[in-house]
């Protein structure tokens, strides 16, 4: 019993020794590479130093040793501000990435806007404005332009009391007569036969529409001279 359990003990502890050996062969293999790797890197180094000394000497660049260890001083120091600039950076080509499909969106549908205007016939009517300005500027004075500035709410306040629903509808009416009569089968009136159609309700009704509008002007104008 004894024999057997040396033996068990001696077969773990050359286990343990194989693992141990193992090990040891696997660190010297990770030295030497990485031995070789500094070697390696050391003779690029070099070379990637004499290259560098050449273009300066070249480009009549002189750079001093103080000045190299100040820069690599003022990096190290600067390393936060180095991240938070990274860090800034990540941030906006985040944000990129993500108003990206909403920039295309916008465009497509400004694009769409576009067309459907350009179908319409809103552009070929905005090519035609341009003279209208020119005829307008052609034919107003400097002074035109300084009295329309004088007068502009008293011609706004015209304009709103004409597009008022009663008034457009009286000018309506008026051009729609004027457009059904044929000038050239206007009757002809006499004296008295004007005489006789003033007794008519119409032309009664039409005088007193004449003469209210006339008196209603004149006390108008009379105010507008007090002021």
């Amino acid at each position: 019993m004894e024999e057997k359990a040396i033996n068990s003990r001696l077969d773990a502890l050359e286990k343990k020794i194989d693992l141990i050996l193992q090990f040891v062969n696997q660190q010297r293999i990770k030295s030497t590479m990485i031995d070789d790797l500094g070697a390696d890197l050391a003779i690029i180094g070099k070379d990637m130093y004499h290259t560098a000394v050449d273009e300066l000497d070249k480009r009549q660049v002189e750079i001093q040793p103080d000045e190299v260890s100040d820069l690599f001083i003022s990096l190290l120091r600067n390393i936060e501000n180095f991240k938070s600039m990274m860090n800034m950076f990540e941030m906006m080509f985040d944000l990129v990435k993500e108003i990206g499909p909403i920039f295309n969106e916008v465009i497509i549908d400004f694009t769409k806007q576009l067309a459907a205007l350009e179908k319409k016939g809103y552009f070929e009517i905005m090519k035609e404005i341009p003279p209208i300005i020119d005829n307008i500027v052609q034919g107003l004075t400097p002074q035109d332009l300084r009295d329309l500035a004088d007068n502009i709410m008293l011609i706004i306040n015209t304009v709103k009391d004409m597009t008022q629903p009663d008034m457009l509808k009286s000018i309506d009416n008026a051009i729609k007569m004027y457009s059904s009569m044929d000038m050239d089968k206007v009757p002809s009136y006499s004296i008295w036969k004007v005489m006789r159609e003033m007794n008519s309700p119409e032309m009664k009704k039409a005088i007193g529409f004449g003469v209210s509008f006339m008196k209603n002007l004149s006390q108008s104008a009379e105010k507008n001279k007090k002021k």
